[in-house]
């Protein structure tokens, strides 16, 4: 029997590990047949809880602007110092079950929805700058490595460290990861990032590529990995206890908002491919802007009537705020409304929770749950002469081209040290303290997985920073003799 990997319908497969885009650097096409057949499998392979971040929190808030970037954006939401907008902030677990604990060690969800008056915008991101991958071919064998082993059930160290060795660009958030950050100690106590370069179009339809950053004012706070431990056994629900009875005792949380500014010339040739979500843009570059703060302030009267069935994708955008050529963010703006239609049906956007205060006026009828009075007597169908919604005619009103060069095709990254310099530059960053978790933690679970495994991925911590990867080959030759 032949060994060859095959799309659903049999098909070989040429490239497993790379999308098709529109030249190295364009977006992701939508004719990659083996992209969208393994995405839309994977949506629909966990029924009925999120496939990823399934486990979470919620509150309502507001966003208030600070600081005036109308230069930056022709968002309304953006165009007032003063301005206030609804919101609602949702934080998760990734890659645990919906019963799993609070405090396991993993990235966290940081997705708000903003209820604009141009519609809804919604930040997806994380409680880390960056990502494991930047492709979204990758994502499913991804998301599989950190789920139960298909024979045993149980967790695989073998599966999460063979793929992660064989996927070096990963070292950057595998050290963030096994740092103290990934146990953040609830959900007030920790960060938001795009992580995603994102595109702010001013009213002149310039674009600047930037990163949002949402920082808590309430201090960074980690848990030790005795401690986060400790808390899965004695209550697993600490971060969402946290959360609902800040806000109920009247201790609204907080975050700053800032933005990186990179102008649109600047992509390319900047050190890194600012469209690479395994990297960062430095500081130093690229600065922070202050843009607002954002406020939570009220509890969900129901936990599954909002929480649950709040639904985000980074593709809800408005005029003002735009996509970039970010593979990743590229995979998701097609694999998030996706899975909500499969988890919660084709008109989940009539869900309360999700049902923008600018209202909708299209052409979409019918479908499972219909429950907004499917829009009436009006047509269904588009031109027409019945006073129906008409597209505006304006260019940039809510889309501006952008350049792309070169052919099409399945364009790899090439592996380089550029993929091991930030995580290096990371760990030199840490205190003494900090380094020592981080190489125990690390030891720790990589104990678990084979020889061979481990060997692999030590040589990606050595590369990255020599003393690096040596403690962590001392602390394991420890544990396992």
């Amino acid at each position: 029997m032949s060994n060859t990997l095959t799309t659903s319908s049999g098909n070989p497969v040429d490239n497993n590990q790379t999308s098709q885009t529109a030249g190295q650097r364009g977006p992701i096409l939508i004719q990659d047949f083996h992209l969208i057949d393994k995405l839309s499998h994977f949506d629909r392979e966990r029924i009925p809880e999120r496939v990823v971040h399934a486990k979470g929190a919620g509150a309502h808030g507001y966003f208030e602007v600070t600081h005036d970037i109308s230069h930056l954006s022709k968002a309304k939401f953006l165009n007032q110092v003063g301005k206030k907008t609804p919101l609602f902030a949702r934080f998760s677990t990734v890659g645990g079950e919906k019963g799993s604990a609070d405090t396991a060690r993993d990235p966290r969800g940081f997705a708000v929805k903003f209820y604009t008056e141009e519609g809804n915008w919604d930040m997806v991101g994380n409680n880390t700058p960056v990502f494991f991958i930047r492709d979204p071919s990758k994502f499913p064998d991804f998301i599989h490595t950190q789920k139960r082993n298909p024979q045993t059930n149980l967790k695989d160290a073998d599966a999460f460290w063979d793929f992660l060795s064989l996927v070096p660009e990963s070292i950057h958030q595998v050290t963030i990861l096994f740092s103290n950050r990934g146990t953040p100690h609830g959900y007030r106590h920790m960060n938001g990032y795009s992580s995603h370069t994102l595109s702010l179009i001013n009213k002149d339809n310039q674009i600047n590529y930037v990163k949002f950053h949402f920082k808590t004012n309430q201090g960074i706070k980690n848990l030790k990995a005795a401690d986060a431990d400790r808390l899965a056994g004695e209550n697993p629900d600490f971060a969402t206890e946290d959360l609902f009875n800040a806000i109920q005792r009247g201790d609204h949380p907080e975050w700053n908002v800032y933005v990186q500014v990179m102008p649109q010339h600047d992509a390319e040739n900047y050190r890194w491919d600012p469209f690479d979500v395994t990297k960062v843009w430095p500081h130093r570059d690229y600065p922070l802007q202050s843009v607002g703060r954002m406020v939570l302030n009220r509890n969900p009267d129901n936990y599954f009537a909002e929480t649950e069935q709040v639904a985000f994708s980074p593709s809800h955008m408005v005029p003002g705020i735009d996509v970039s050529p970010d593979r990743m963010l590229q995979g998701r703006l097609f694999s998030y409304p996706d899975t909500h239609r499969h988890r919660l049906g084709v008109n989940y956007h009539q869900i309360p929770i999700n049902r923008p205060l600018s209202g909708v006026r299209n052409y979409q009828r019918d479908g499972f749950m219909s429950v907004n009075g499917n829009q009436g007597s009006g047509p269904n169908y588009e031109p027409n002469s019945q006073n129906g919604p008409q597209q505006t005619n304006q260019y940039g009103t809510t889309y501006v081209s952008q350049p792309l060069h070169g052919e099409t095709g399945r364009f790899p990254y090439k592996l380089t040290d550029d993929d091991f310099a930030q995580a290096g530059n990371l760990y030199r960053m840490l205190s003494d303290e900090e380094k020592t978790d981080l190489i125990n933690n690390i030891a720790g679970h990589i104990k678990n997985a084979k020889k061979e495994i481990r060997d692999r991925q030590i040589a990606h911590f050595k590369r990255a920073h020599p003393e690096y990867g040596q403690r962590v080959q001392d602390a394991v030759k420890k544990l396992v003799g």
